[in-house]
């Protein structure tokens, strides 16, 4: 055992310093498998970056109500009885008449339950580089911002009750022209003064402009629509509020409403969006990868002809078949692994906080980052190592059963 293993490391020492013979078609090899890696990793780190950045809006204390037998924004009409009767029983008495709803804390307005009013309209606004895209213009009650627990004001202030202002997400403030505090903007017919912009930990939050439910109703026609109701859950067990406020709204007379903790409504959206990118993203990958094995195939056949008298000679010093196919088959392996480092290195460096966007819920711009963490790296990685497994079998075999007598007559 010693003896082969010994004869293994001196063929692989051997073909190594064969190298510089093949570097072109070597480094065609390497490159072909970067690319591959690099792609993959590219599309995971999009679905990634979608995800955390819905992961990163949804919370569990908070609980979205829908109506219209929708589980989306959406099409999601709720009643004004319905949130009349959640809302009646603001007193000392509201949490036994309104199981699983908070009280209003001092963030959350005044008095009353922790709720908010919302609806979504979309709007169309123009990009720097001149192309218009269509926004999420978000109305809610003064309760709203604070029901969002990781959005903190960047720059001026909220906007004033009432009054035509918005509060716009860091993303967007970012990308588009004119959205700077102070500035005057027209959305739909109606201009609106810029009060203030916000973060939200890089979430889907970022993405929306923020006004008063009232003023966003009265200017889009849209007087006495809510979409949503957003609610904080009572207590410290989000899941049995959750399911309190389900058996409340079941009593509640008119059409079925539907409600769903904040973090499972966004998940939703992001499994959705994310399984559609790898749908793309993965046979892309793998006939990408098809092609790099091919390549790598070729590459080591090549490789085995240009040695065949070296791998001869050392057959008929006393070298078995095993170290010739394992020497053969760690070179490919070399390649495809120094093709996966510069591959993920590649996508390390151009798409890690790449800024991109798509479409989100409420059929308008969401904005992300692409995040490209160790899991991406590695899963990209095995693909490329892939390629030099697979693709150096053959080679490897044929390495292994050369004909010596051939060679032989070559080296003559």
């Amino acid at each position: 055992m010693s003896s082969a293993l010994k004869q293994i490391f001196l063929m692989i020492r051997v073909n190594l310093g064969s190298l510089p013979r093949r570097l072109a078609i070597s480094l065609s090899m390497v490159l072909s498998v970067a690319l591959v890696v690099a792609v993959l990793a590219g599309f995971l780190a999009t679905a990634r970056g979608f995800e955390a950045a819905l992961a990163g809006a949804g919370s569990p204390d908070i609980a979205v109500i829908l109506g219209g037998g929708t589980n989306q924004e959406t099409g999601s009409d709720v009643p004004a009885e319905a949130i009349r009767s959640l809302a009646a029983a603001s007193g000392d008495t509201g949490i036994a008449r309104n199981p699983g709803i908070a009280r209003a804390g001092p963030g959350d307005g005044a008095g009353g339950l922790a709720m908010s009013r919302e609806v979504v309209v979309p709007i169309d606004v123009r990009a720097a580089d001149g192309v218009e895209q269509t926004l999420s213009l978000r109305g809610m009650d003064p309760a709203g911002p604070a029901m969002r627990q990781r959005a903190r004001l960047s720059e001026g202030r909220l906007f004033a009750p009432g009054g035509r202002e918005i509060v716009i997400g860091a993303r967007l403030a970012d990308a588009f022209p004119g959205l700077a505090v102070g500035d005057t903007v027209r959305l739909g017919a109606v201009d609106w003064r810029v009060a203030g912009h916000f973060t939200s930990g890089g979430s889907a939050f970022e993405s929306e402009i923020w006004a008063d439910l009232e003023a966003v109703q009265s200017a889009f026609g849209r007087q006495g629509q809510v979409q949503s109701l957003r609610v904080r859950l009572a207590g410290d067990d989000p899941q049995r509020a959750l399911a309190a406020l389900r058996e409340r709204l079941s009593t509640l007379p008119g059409p079925p409403l539907a409600v769903v903790s904040e973090a499972d409504l966004y998940a939703g959206q992001a499994e959705r969006t994310e399984s559609l990118i790898r749908l793309f993203g993965w046979p892309v990958a793998l006939l990408m990868a098809i092609g790099a094995t091919a390549g790598a195939l070729n590459t080591m056949m090549s490789s085995v002809s240009d040695r065949a008298i070296e791998i001869a000679t050392l057959r008929l010093l006393g070298f078995a078949r095993l170290p010739a196919f394992a020497a053969t088959w760690a070179e490919a392996v070399l390649l495809s692994a120094l093709g996966a480092a510069a591959g993920g290195i590649a996508s390390r460096l151009a798409f890690d906080g790449w800024q991109a966007s798509t479409m989100g819920a409420n059929n308008t711009k969401m904005a992300f980052q692409l995040v490209v963490t160790p899991d991406v790296l590695l899963t990209a990685g095995l693909l490329g190592l892939a390629v030099g497994v697979i693709g150096g079998a053959l080679p490897a075999l044929a390495a292994a059963r050369l004909p010596l007598r051939a060679a032989l007559r070559a080296r003559g």
